[in-house]
């Protein structure tokens, strides 16, 4: 089976992306299961209802977050009763939501999602390896196909959390940086990773903000407040090989498409 993992979907650039995009790209690779980091897809920052319902209307079907999935308060509406809209599962006990699902492709085939985030540079969070070492063993045998989004800023943390899991899940994607890495490979355990997936908004950005801004706040340092920019678009995902029966991966490949 075929899995597609969607960058971070940043502000209208990055849905509008997915509308365009996704559709023809999910018949083009012949994609059954196809999920999304959607934390920075309202203005973004945030994920609200009619966010969701759009991006679930293009065809994702599971959307992850991370650190930013609380900045629209009007998620706390609707997560604990939306099981495709995940939140990091390492939050504390008694937060909103659910980080970890179990969804059905039109074959039949189980796939579970779980949603971790970091702890460098990131926020004060339990501990994403023994969230995943608890949670995973709480998972029937007869669910297979899991992918993981880690959501994390460094490097040295999501290679060792890959490391970690192999041969456990079949993919490790990180997320949160917004810059594709080219460091895509499976692992010797069935496992496949990458350091990060990219990002789904405007190409001619700073990770997805207008640029004139970032610039200006590195050569002064002084607080200003992110736009999201305009222009055109892109849309940056991996696309992961399963074998369904064992749920290791066969194959990892980087797309990246263009406006």
């Amino acid at each position: 089976m075929r899995v597609l993992v969607v960058g971070d979907i940043v502000g209208r650039p990055g849905r509008r992306a997915v509308k365009e995009l996704l559709p023809g790209l999910v018949r083009r690779l012949g994609v059954d299961f196809t999920l999304a980091n959607a934390e920075n897809a309202a203005g973004g920052m945030g994920i609200t209802r009619k966010v969701v319902d759009e991006l679930l209307a293009c065809g994702v079907d599971v959307l992850t977050t991370g650190n930013h999935v609380w900045q629209k308060k009007e998620v706390m509406q609707f997560i604990d009763r939306e099981p495709r809209v995940l939140r990091p599962a390492n939050y504390p006990p008694g937060t909103p939501g659910r980080g970890l699902g179990v969804f059905e492709t039109r074959d039949r085939v189980r796939v579970a999602v779980l949603n971790l985030m970091g702890r460098v540079f990131v926020g004060a969070v339990d501990c994403p390896f023994r969230c995943a070492d608890e949670l995973l063993q709480g998972l029937g045998k007869d669910v297979r196909v899991i992918v993981v989004d880690f959501h994390a800023e460094a490097t040295s943390e999501k290679a060792a959390l890959a490391w970690y899991l192999d041969g456990r899940v079949s993919a490790v994607i990180g997320t949160h940086t917004h810059v594709q890495t080219a460091d895509e490979r499976v692992l010797p355990g069935g496992t496949a990773y990458i350091t990060d997936v990219g990002m789904t908004g405007p190409r001619d950005s700073i990770i997805g903000m207008k640029k004139e801004i970032i610039v200006e706040r590195f050569l002064t340092q002084l607080p200003s407040r992110f736009e999201v920019a305009s222009g055109g678009f892109q849309l940056n995902a991996v696309v992961v090989d399963v074998d369904p029966a064992s749920g290791k991966a066969v194959a990892i490949a980087r797309v990246a498409e263009n406006e």
